[in-house]
């Protein structure tokens, strides 16, 4: 489990960047609000979107391997 921020402040783009805990690209105590602590960071990703809908993943912290579940209709 990680602990994760939003970024009071935009980034140059205008977006708001969601960083873990460890991130050496996390903003200052005062600029930044506690998400709160996470599986991954798509689970921050989601709770940050309904706080600010301009948030983004930071790029350094935040990768997220993406795997898409195939299911084929002989399964069921």
């Amino acid at each position: 489990m990680k602990f994760f921020y939003l970024a009071t402040k935009n980034n140059n783009d205008g977006q708001f960047e969601i960083h873990d805990r460890e991130c050496p690209n996390i903003p200052n105590i005062l600029e930044r609000d506690y998400l709160g602590p996470f599986n991954n960071s798509m689970e921050a990703y989601r709770h940050a979107k309904l706080m600010n809908p301009e948030a983004v993943m930071c790029k350094n912290c935040c990768k997220e391997v993406r795997k898409t579940l195939v299911v084929s209709s002989d399964f069921y």
